[in-house]
């Protein structure tokens, strides 16, 4: 009987184990580590000039901007994104945190490869370029999954593009989803057009709260504008760069990505994930076989690789 007793001992050790792993006091240490790093933040407010001096925000009392650093962390240790993703800070809604589950935030990145050409705005369609999307996603899907990361799927349009030749901004939403996460994410893009390139606003959140998402976004986009003389209307075609690639490319560069931008999905401060794809980089092969023309590094978004937002 020994032998017996000594395995409904080692069970009960199991047990007791695997109880105090769950305990209250675990979740007060979470608790604890998201009030340090919402803590740790400098929000600031009113009128920002972004790090790269092309342009500025005009933030009303709705909103805060956290820095380059401050918005690292909270992509990271908060929304586990793995680090890497350079950004020129992100804009914050006053009314809920970034950590709760209704948590979301604005990415600013600039991508300089030149002044991005309007003309095939009216050209595009963009149902069969969601088609081409999804399918380089599949091959996409199947290094990530080598590398060890989780597959990440382009379910469709939560909102299609939209371009507004007026103020030379470009609008669309993604719904993503994510094979180990619980519930989807919204990827809300939009790309305000410059002299010399792109300011990309990613509003990250989750998928359920897209419609106060919507709601809110003009709001931001109102508070952010290129400086005088970074505009689009001040392109010289004598003097400044043009973009090899056009506007279905902005749409389509982001989705055709890499392992680099996506955690493994490991321990997070909270139980939600928020994944947010940046950038044209990692766009190769497969714009040059929707263009015909080779696809240009993402050089504001600090890219040393093709990422995987």
């Amino acid at each position: 009987m020994k032998p017996i007793r000594l395995l409904l001992a080692a069970l009960a050790l199991c047990a007791a184990s695997v109880h105090a792993q769950n305990t209250p006091a675990d979740a007060g240490s979470t608790q604890d580590k998201s009030a340090q790093l919402l803590a740790s933040f400098k929000p600031e407010h009113g009128t920002i000039k972004l790090p790269n001096g092309i342009a500025t925000l005009q933030l009303n009392d709705d909103f805060y901007y956290l820095s380059p650093s401050d918005a690292e962390r909270l992509l990271t240790q908060g929304w586990g994104n793995p680090p890497g993703s350079k950004t020129l800070g992100m804009i914050i809604p006053q009314a809920v945190s970034p950590l709760s589950d209704q948590g979301w935030g604005v990415v600013i990145t600039y991508n300089d490869d030149g002044h991005v050409s309007d003309e095939d705005a009216a050209k595009i369609d963009y149902t069969k370029l969601l088609k081409d999307m999804q399918e380089a996603d599949k091959s996409d899907n199947e290094k990530r999954k080598q590398e060890g990361y989780a597959g990440l799927h382009l379910l469709g349009w939560a909102e299609p593009p939209y371009y507004d030749a007026q103020s030379h901004k470009m609008y669309w939403a993604k719904e993503l989803k994510a094979d180990d996460a619980s519930g989807n994410t919204l990827n809300y893009n939009i790309r305000v057009l410059g002299r010399q390139g792109v300011l990309e606003l990613t509003a990250v959140a989750a998928m359920a709260d897209f419609p106060k998402i919507k709601q809110e976004m003009p709001k931001v986009l109102a508070s952010t504008n290129f400086d005088t003389g970074n505009r689009y209307t001040d392109y010289n075609a004598s003097t400044d760069k043009l973009a090899a690639y056009g506007l279905a490319a902005l749409v389509a560069g982001g989705i055709a990505a890499k392992a680099g931008l996506f955690a493994k999905l490991g321990l997070l401060l909270l139980a939600f994930k928020k994944f947010i794809i940046i950038g044209l980089a990692a766009a190769g092969a497969f714009l040059r076989k929707l263009f015909g023309r080779p696809a240009k590094k993402s050089i504001a978004s600090g890219d040393s690789q093709p990422p995987s937002v």
